[in-house]
């Protein structure tokens, strides 16, 4: 004979069930549970006289949320779950394995809350697989962090004082826009009030962040990521400009946003602008275009295409051949004419 569920057991099924689905109305609440709209009011009333703050959200039908101060139960994880939680913070976090780091602190209590059968292969792994620490100039401190995000939630000015280098310091006013991962590097997007320019700022190098009165407006449908990766394609040694046989939005798929800025040249095709400091690497990036395309930027990123050019034509077997001017660019499908050199 089939076990008779509590109506207290069924309270706190529907508990779980609000915590997961804000604003679940007392109708969907009762399919789910199999029961009328009726004892979904009585589950929630069982819940009230405990004392756990279920809220009633208004609109056409009604519905239930958790409200604040809500204890959560203890978190329970599989051996797999476990496992995968620690691997990803080992991977992500330097520090992972010292418990006096902030981050370890929270993953050994996450270990000690485990059953001792899980948390033995879940401590193994952590204690000998820790990743060697970065260097200490490269450390970022996640209470300044915190103090940047919240800077930029609040719409709040800092003034900073911002490392150049080795005994080199520059305090500027800046309104901080987002806090952005890129590349294993945390950055400060935003605008300095001091130089009247976007920057984007490497939050290790910031030293000290104090907040400045008043607010300002940040920009309307900001993309924090895609304006970091276009703000890091500006601004290096040698110019970049490049003509695609391709429309931007076929390009983009090939092209990260931080190789440069893509701009729409009429007649099917693309115009791309950028910078770098490194010729060879950036035309490197670009081989992997399928469309055809010409560099017509500066002489270092001409010669440098030409290079790759010669060196993948050497490679393919019947296409040895070089040519003064450029080569066979065997990724692109275009052939480096001489007279592109001189442009």
């Amino acid at each position: 004979m089939a076990r008779e569920v509590s109506p207290t057991a069924r309270a706190l099924v529907a508990l779980e069930i609000i915590q997961g689905n804000p604003g679940i109305t007392a109708q969907q609440l009762g399919e789910r549970l199999g029961v009328s709209d009726r004892a979904v009011r009585r589950y929630v009333a069982i819940l009230r006289e405990a004392e756990l703050p279920v809220e009633a959200v208004s609109g056409p039908y009604g519905g239930y949320r958790a409200g604040r101060g809500l204890r959560l139960p203890p978190l329970m994880f599989s051996a797999a779950e476990a496992m995968g939680l620690v691997m990803a913070v080992l991977e992500g976090h330097r520090y992972a394995a010292d418990p006096g780091d902030l981050v370890g602190g929270a993953l050994a209590k996450i270990v000690r809350s485990l059953p001792e059968r899980v948390a033995g292969p879940v401590r193994a792994v952590r204690e000998t697989s820790a990743a060697p620490p970065p260097a200490p100039e490269t450390q970022v401190s996640p209470e300044l962090t915190s103090r940047l995000i919240e800077a930029c939630a609040a719409a709040r000015p800092l003034r900073l004082v911002y490392l150049l280098g080795p005994g080199q310091a520059r305090e500027m006013e800046v309104e901080p826009w987002a806090v952005v991962l890129r590349h294993s590097r945390w950055y400060l997007l935003g605008w300095s009030r001091t130089r009247q320019a976007q920057r984007a700022l490497r939050v290790d190098r910031i030293a000290a962040a104090q907040a400045c009165p008043g607010t300002f407006t940040p920009p309307a449908d900001l993309d924090a990521r895609v304006t970091l990766e276009e703000h890091m394609s500006q601004g290096w040694t040698h110019p970049v400009e490049v003509l695609i046989d391709a429309v931007p939005e076929d390009v983009e798929r090939w092209l990260p946003r931080s190789l440069g800025r893509l701009e729409p040249d009429g007649e099917g095709r693309t115009r791309l602008r950028a910078s770098t400091e490194d010729a060879d690497w950036y035309v490197r990036r670009l081989a992997v275009l399928p469309m055809p395309f010409r560099v017509l930027g500066s002489a270092p990123v001409r010669d440098a295409m030409a290079a790759l050019a010669r060196r993948l034509a050497r490679s393919a077997d019947g296409f040895g051949q070089e040519a003064d001017g450029g080569g066979q660019l065997g990724l692109g499908g275009e052939r480096e004419a001489q007279q592109e050199g001189g442009r």
